[in-house]
C-alpha cells in the first residue's frame, strides 16, 4: 500500500497523526503492535514506522479528535488505565499512544469480550488486560500501578460515578487526564441528551478542569466526549494534606 503523501502529528501526542488527501484528513497511530489488524483497519509503511488509521466509525476518542476535542490526550511514555476496554479496537490505539515506554491497564468484565482483548495484546507488548468489574476498583487495584490518565467507555448509568472513582484511587497527581465517552442512552429516560450531558459535566468540574465536551454524532449516536485535567478536588484530603488511599489486600492467587 502507498504511503499518504504527508503525516502531521498532533502537538498533544506525536504518535497521532493526521494525513491529508484530496478531499479529507485521515487520523492514523504509529502503531507498536504487529499484524493482522485489530479491526479491518489499514495500515501503511512509512520508512521504518508503521502506522494504523483510526477509525472514527469504530472509536470514540477517534470521534471526538475529528470533531476537534481540546483536551488532553495520551501521549508516549505515559499509563493510562482503560475501563471497558471490550475486544480492543480503541484500547490498541491507546497503546500505540502511549508508545513503547507507556503502559494501558485494560480492564473489561465481560468474558467473551475479554477473550479477543488478550489475543490482542499477544501482538501489543504495552497492553495488559485485567479481567473485572469497574465499580470494583480495589478488586483489581494491586494489579494497577499510579496512573497518568483514565478513559472510559462503561455505559451505565452511574457511568460518571465509576470514573471518579478510579480516578480518585488510581490518579497519580494533579494534572492527570480523566477522558469520558458519556453514553447518554444509558443514564435513563427522565431527561434528554443534553440534560445528561449538563448533569455528568456538573458532576465532574468539581473535581476536574473540563475541556468542551465534544457531541460524537454522526459516528456514534448520543454520546460525547467528557473531560479534562484533574484538580487537587479529584484526591481525598484530610486536615489538609493527601490522603493514600489503601489498595487493600492481594487477593490469593489460586492454587494449581
Amino acid at each position: 500500500m502507498r504511503a499518504p503523501r504527508r503525516f502531521v502529528a498532533d502537538r498533544r501526542s506525536p504518535r497521532l497523526v493526521r494525513s491529508r488527501t484530496v478531499d479529507r484528513t485521515e487520523l492514523f497511530t504509529e502503531t507498536v503492535g504487529t499484524l493482522p489488524a485489530v479491526y479491518g483497519e489499514r495500515w501503511v509503511d512509512a520508512g521504518p514506522r508503521s502506522y494504523r488509521s483510526f477509525e472514527p466509525g469504530r472509536s470514540k476518542l477517534s470521534a471526538g479528535i475529528v470533531h476537534d476535542w481540546a483536551g488532553p490526550l495520551p501521549t508516549e511514555g505515559q499509563r493510562w488505565l482503560y475501563l471497558g476496554a471490550a475486544s480492543g479496537t480503541t484500547a490498541s490505539h491507546l497503546a500505540d499512544l502511549v508508545g513503547p515506554h507507556g503502559r494501558v491497564y485494560a480492564l473489561e468484565r465481560s468474558p467473551r469480550p475479554f477473550s479477543r482483548l488478550l489475543a490482542v495484546a499477544d501482538r501489543w507488548p504495552t497492553l495488559l488486560p485485567i479481567l473485572g468489574d469497574a465499580r470494583n476498583p480495589r478488586v483489581y487495584a494491586w494489579l494497577v500501578p499510579p496512573v497518568d490518565g483514565v478513559y472510559a467507555d462503561v455505559a451505565q448509568p452511574d457511568q460518571v460515578e465509576i470514573v471518579r472513582r478510579n480516578a480518585e484511587l488510581f490518579l497519580g497527581r494533579e494534572g492527570a487526564s480523566v477522558l469520558v465517552a458519556l453514553k447518554t442512552a444509558s443514564m435513563g429516560r427522565d431527561r434528554e441528551a443534553a440534560g445528561h450531558l449538563a448533569a455528568a459535566e456538573r458532576a465532574l468540574a468539581a473535581r476536574v478542569d473540563l475541556a468542551p465536551s465534544v457531541r460524537l454524532d454522526p459516528f456514534h449516536k448520543g454520546h460525547y466526549l467528557v473531560g479534562g485535567r484533574a484538580r487537587p478536588a479529584l484526591f481525598r484530603e484530610e486536615n489538609g494534606r493527601a490522603v493514600t488511599v489503601s489498595r487493600g489486600p492481594r487477593p490469593a492467587r489460586p492454587r494449581s
